[in-house]
């Protein structure tokens, strides 16, 4: 709806919906009438320029849906059209058409046979009129002026939004409509969205999102560049009666031309000196001047680097499509568009096989600084590879890329993210390796001679589980192009490798009184490396290839002498127990919380402790927890591991409703649910939240998760809860139990001095304590009389003085 509207000594006519906010002072009674916007359409009206002040300016006018020259007199009048496009949300409802400036505007004058006039020259000035020759956009404030003297302009405002400007030389971009060559593919558009169907794309949303829309949004390909330097389009257009012929081939255009052989150098400009004649009036025929969209030049790559069809037959249908590439999100509009486009065309036309140049893509998302902001020279927010390269190395910039983030997402950058992916992958791989091989040496390990172990303990049998569920899922992983679920579990399995594995086996690795076992956690470790080496070659090929050649390489008959030589390894599936590897990761959260419960007490580890009663959440659970109490009392150094279905009076537990959790799904009925946690048993609510993992109350359906639970040991107990699970630690402190942890201490401080004094692993020593005091002297004996044996052992002591 629009209104006509008095204000002064002029009328105006505005969308309905703008009239308060164009003229906030207009009384009632101004507006004369209201009528719809079709009333409008087809209506005559007067320009605020006309197109003769732009004197030598050729005319145009859209005619059958094309630009075409006409005379001055014949330029369609200036009339009133409607437009899905024109909005009420700013403005006045009315906007001024200028089809050469604008992708909504052109497509309009091509539906509605409006005006096309281009007062604007290629380099950005105005052709004609009393603002000839000036560049437009400081032609801005005077045009605004013009219209203002003569009473045209309602207001005039700057609006603040994002433009275009040439990163060279910092100018505006001006949107042009220019005449151009196009590849009409529009004609495919449904071949160009059922190929891509055909696709397997990484991430999976960029084929029927990013990628989909914009196939199905699809316009023909703009392919010629007014450039120099540039494939040249092989378009021989006639001077005379404009025929345009495409010649396809060398041969051709020499055999066109009267040439004996092709032309020597087929670029510019050599190209535009080749004439042919025209078969319809024997006029010239020249090569029209553009150049291909580089991006062509891209798309054709498949064919041109085997020069096909015009050779290699065999060796292309060999190669294409092409099994994988690999490239960031801009290139759905680039490079990815361009190769599929091109393989619908010809596959359209039965040139190529299949309708697609890729059968897998990977499409990574751009790089940011570690703000989150764009990497800009501008910014100074860019970061020297070099400089990366030489503090970190190569393999720990490839590894922080491939498990930064999903490979579509953005993902930031800096430094600091290198080092971090170093210290906590590489050097923990590193450093595990370099343990091995310390202790093999001592141990004399032949990996070419040493047999498989005829048993092996369950901490080999859990590790070798671990590694092989590795080696199946990273090659999962890799098999659906998904890097960042391959990089994974090798990331995890090094945690456990060092951090369980290599920590609990240590005395396995050295003691004397038993070969057989030192034998097999060497062979079993020596086949976690190697195996760990193979896996991580395609992310860090030079660290894997450090670790093969001194490990493998010369060590084993017949091994390649590169990694990447090697065959891929595979999943033994009789070593994997997932049933063990479950045992196990329930261990070790149960340790996490015991340490958790010892961190609030304030005791540190190395202080033995009584006991600790471990709360699971399921009977399997609990059983499992027995089986493996050592396990746990080793690692927590308590006395005695108790595994329970509930922790009795020796925990208090506290419950409150998880508000963000429950807010958005219940609302006001929160209230309610937050009673009725009030109003219950605490250890009952508890004990069902254990073992069923969600529970019914006051006819809620409640998750684990809708609940928090605070735990609150007795008198005598630390304790530590999550989602169901928890560890209680008992914190009195028997002279007994100071000995031992002082006897431990003693052990720590020896080693540190080991290391300090640059021992080696092998070195025997002899230790002596020098005491002020007599109590501290009778302390000390008693450590020693009952624990000597074991700093000695610990510490490869000869004696102790």
């Amino acid at each position: 709806e629009y209104a006509l509207v008095e204000d002064g000594d002029r009328r105006l006519i505005v969308a309905a919906a703008r009239l308060r906010a164009v003229l906030p002072d207009a009384p009632p009674e101004a507006v004369l009438a209201r009528f719809e916007g079709s009333a409008l359409v087809g209506l005559r009206y007067q320009p605020l320029y006309e197109s003769r002040e732009w004197e030598g300016v050729e005319t145009l006018a859209f005619i059958d849906g094309r630009s075409q020259s006409v005379e001055p007199g014949d330029a369609p009048p200036r009339r009133i059209v409607g437009a899905e496009f024109v909005a009420t949300d700013d403005g006045t409802g009315v906007v001024h058409i200028a089809p050469a400036f604008g992708e909504d505007d052109y497509a309009l004058g091509r539906a509605e046979g409006l005006m096309f006039l281009e007062p604007v020259a290629l380099d950005g000035t105005l052709t004609g009129g009393p603002f000839g020759g000036r560049f437009v956009k400081e032609a801005d404030p005077d045009i605004t002026a013009d219209l203002d003297a003569r009473g045209l302009l309602l207001a005039s405002e700057t609006i603040h939004h994002t433009y275009p400007f040439c990163w060279r030389c910092d100018t505006p971009v001006l949107y042009y409509a220019k005449p151009s060559w196009y590849i009409r593919t529009t004609a495919v558009r449904d071949a160009l969205v059922a190929n891509n169907q055909d696709i397997h794309w990484v991430p999976g949303h960029i084929r029927d999102g990013r990628f989909g829309e914009w196939l199905d949004g699809n316009v023909d390909w703009a392919l010629s560049r007014e450039r120099y330097w540039g494939t040249p389009l092989p378009f021989w257009v006639c001077a005379q009666c404009r025929r345009t012929d495409c010649i396809g081939s060398y041969d051709e255009l020499a055999e066109r031309a009267g040439l004996d052989t092709p032309p020597p150098d087929p670029h510019r400009p050599f190209i535009d000196d080749v004439t042919l004649a025209c078969p319809d009036c024997g006029g010239e025929m020249r090569r029209t001047p553009e150049v291909a969209d580089a991006w062509f030049d891209s798309g054709a790559m498949p064919y041109a680097q085997s020069h096909y069809p015009f050779e290699n037959q065999e060796l292309f249908a060999e190669r294409f499509p092409a099994d994988f590439i690999c490239e960031a999100v801009d290139q759905t509009r680039g490079w990815f568009y361009t190769l599929h486009a091109l393989a619908t065309l010809l596959h359209s036309t039965g040139d190529v096989p299949e309708g697609i140049s890729y059968r897998n893509v990977i499409c990574l998302g751009l790089i940011e600084d570690a703000e989150g902001q764009k990497m800009s020279k501008s910014r100074g927010n860019i970061v020297n590879h070099w400089e990366v390269l030489d503090a970190y190395g190569a393999d720990a910039l490839r590894w922080t890329m491939y498990t930064a983030g999903p490979p579509g997402n953005s993902r930031r950058f800096s430094p600091e993210i290198v080092r971090e992916a170093q210290r906590r992958v590489l050097s923990t791989l590193w450093n595990t390796y370099s343990f091995f091989v310390t202790h093999a040496n001592i141990a004399g390990f032949d990996p070419a001679s040493a047999p498989a172990p005829e048993a092996r303990t369950e901490l080999d049998r859990w590790v070798r589980s671990e590694l092989h569920q590795a080696v199946r899922r990273v090659t999962e992983a890799l098999d659906d192009y998904e890097p960042l679920e391959a990089a994974r579990p090798i990331a995890d399995f090094i945690e456990q490798l060092s951090n369980w594995y290599v920590r609990r086996s240590r005395r396995r690795f050295w003691k004397s009184d038993d070969s057989a076992d030192t034998q097999a956690a060497l062979h079993t470790l020596y086949e976690c490396l190697t195996t760990v080496a193979k896996l991580i070659a395609p992310f860090t090929p030079f660290l894997a290839e450090a670790l093969y050649r001194n490990l493998e390489a010369g060590q084993r008959p017949g091994a390649p002498d590169s990694v990447h030589l090697a065959d891929w390894p595979e999943a033994d599936a009789d070593a994997i127990d997932e049933q063990l590897s479950r045992d196990v990761a329930l261990v070790q959260r149960m340790v996490s919380l015991g340490r958790g419960a010892r961190s609030r007490a304030g005791i540190k580890v190395r202080q033995p402790l009584a006991s600790a009663v471990l709360i699971p959440r399921s009977t399997a659970e609990l059983d499992a927890l027995e089986r493996l109490a050592p396990q746990v009392a080793d690692e927590l150094n308590v006395q005695r591991v108790e595994a329970v279905a509930d922790a009795g009076d020796r925990l208090v537990y506290s419950l409150r409703p998880n508000l963000p959790a429950l807010g958005p799904r219940y609302g006001r009925e929160v209230g309610r649910i937050r009673a009725a946690i009030a109003a219950a048993n605490p250890r009952e609510l508890v004990a069902t939240r254990r073992a069923e993992g969600s529970l019914a109350l006051d006819g809620f359906e409640l998750s684990a998760s809708d609940i928090l639970v605070g735990v609150e040991a007795a008198e005598g107990w630390s304790a530590a809860e999550d989602a169901g699970y928890s560890a209680l630690v008992e914190t009195a402190l028997t002279p007994e139990l100071i000995m031992e942890g002082n006897a431990r201490d003693i052990v720590r401080q020896l080693q540190d001095l080991r290391r300090s004094d640059g021992r080696d692993i092998t070195d025997r020593i002899f230790v002596s304590f020098s005491i002020g005091d007599a109590d501290s002297v009778s302390a000390l004996r008693s450590i020693l009389e009952t624990y000597g044996t074991y700093i000695e052992e610990e510490t490869l002591a000869v004696s102790l003085d």
